[in-house]
């Protein structure tokens, strides 16, 4: 499972992972191009970090 959240949602993402996962989620700074369009989960806003559980690469 990974989230793509802003900085306001990176406490919802982490409390969804933990929530269906039962692990504490890796969270990962989305820079660069990587950011150009890609927009938080949970509003319109642009995602700043990947909230992924241990099994899935954020990369």
């Amino acid at each position: 499972m990974k989230l793509f959240v802003c900085q306001d949602h990176v406490d919802r993402g982490i409390d969804v992972i933990v929530d269906e996962c039962e692990t504490f989620p890796n969270l990962d700074k989305i820079e660069g191009s990587n950011n150009l369009s890609t927009t938080c989960e949970y509003c319109s806003g642009l995602a700043t970090y990947i909230v992924a559980n241990a099994g899935s690469s954020t990369k």
